[in-house]
């Protein structure tokens, strides 16, 4: 780690996928309004620039339930777990608002997504909400990502959304996680209360020590603290993620960070694409296997993806987003991946071009049984 930042650090130049995570403390007051409108407008005009730049943008943002307390006139005690799903459900609806109002002002537009922890751990979840991400941003719409407060249980959540964002950015594949703050980065001590704490510009390794550092959050507002942090990097960086602390409580953050500000960078060691190509490779369970012809095998081995029209057998009981071995005409495992349909699916399609599938299955699914992006050759 280096408690010294460089001055050559361009996190936004390498980047083309990023997540911005705003917290609670950077959006509201202690009566559970907007806190400052100007501050939200800078940060969209930030956003706005980066998709200028050609980037595209994922806004983790909390607040739902901060904003639904004044709707149902609760005070401010602590509340039971339906009176937050009560909150969240009247404040889901006047934070999309916000970030409409705030970046459709620069012509974007916005997409709501609410996620609970079970999307993020049930494959055939995790694909489809994958899916939906993908097809917002190429549309060139901003997703908006909040925990899905007013269905969730405690024993499903998050809790927080540093997690959160880690976890959509490694579903989404984003290379940049941003979780701008109320500190400007990681501190050996709590800089609030030890003036001889020092500012670490720069982890590559997540152990022991770092974690010694965190302090834990004391403001109510505030559902995360630096612990949730590292541990989010620890998530993000698996996943081949980079991430940043960078503080919020400042005009136009994403120009600032840009610009050379101070903030913590997490460094992985690995792509988003590598990160996900390892994990197929290595999976906790293979559900089926594919055996495809020599035709196909010539594909796989150009990179390409694996068409219904290469499968020659089918067997298992494997659902959509489960992983699959390939098998060459000679009976050896040649790639595993992920398969973009059930296994009863796959043999009615097997051996048919792809213009046919919505035929045969009477629905529009995806042109490759497996996508090569999902696949990892083994050689």
């Amino acid at each position: 780690m280096e408690l010294q930042a460089k001055t050559t650090q361009k996190p936004f130049d390498l980047a083309t996928r990023i997540v911005i995570k705003v917290g609670s403390l950077l959006m509201f007051d202690e009566e559970g309004q907007i806190a400052d409108h100007t501050w939200v407008a800078s940060l969209a005009e930030d956003i706005a620039q980066l998709v200028k730049r050609g980037k595209q943008v994922i806004l983790v943002s909390s607040g739902a339930v901060t904003l639904g307390r004044p709707v149902l006139t609760f005070e401010h005690h602590k509340l039971s777990l339906t009176e937050k799903q009560a909150a969240a459900a009247c404040g889901q609806i006047l934070l999309a608002e916000a970030w409409q109002r705030a970046l459709g002002e620069h012509g974007l537009r916005i997409g709501q997504l609410l996620i609970t922890g079970h999307d993020t751990e049930h494959r055939r979840r995790y694909l489809n909400m994958r899916d939906t991400i993908d097809t917002l941003l190429d549309y060139g719409v901003i997703p908006v990502v909040n925990e899905h407060d007013s269905i969730s249980t405690e024993e499903i959540r998050y809790g927080d959304n540093d997690r959160l964002a880690a976890r959509v950015s490694a579903m989404a594949g984003a290379d940049l996680l941003v979780l701008l703050s109320d500190i400007d980065g990681l501190y050996t001590a709590d800089p609030k209360t030890d003036p001889n704490a020092q500012h670490i510009a720069l982890i590559s390794e997540l152990n022991e020590d770092i974690y010694e550092m965190a302090g834990e959050s004391k403001d109510h507002r505030s559902s995360g603290g630096m612990k949730t942090k590292l541990q989010a990097a620890e998530i993000a960086t698996t996943a081949g993620c980079q991430m940043l602390i960078a503080p919020g409580l400042i005009q136009h953050p994403i120009r600032a960070i840009a610009e050379g500000g101070k903030f913590s960078w997490f460094t992985s060691h690995e792509t988003p694409l590598s990160a996900r190509k390892h994990w197929i490779a290595n999976p906790a369970t293979i559900r089926g296997e594919i055996t495809v012809d020599a035709g196909a095998v010539t594909a796989l081995e150009a990179g390409r993806s694996l068409l219904a029209k290469g499968i020659t057998r089918v067997s298992g009981e494997f659902e959509r987003g489960d992983t699959v071995s390939v098998v060459s005409p000679e009976g050896e495992e040649i790639a595993r991946g992920l398969s973009n349909y059930h296994a009863i699916d796959m043999i009615r399609i097997l051996g048919k071009h792809s213009d046919a599938i919505e035929h045969i299955l009477g629905y529009v699914g995806p042109r490759e049984a497996i996508h090569r992006d999902d696949m990892v050759l083994l050689s």
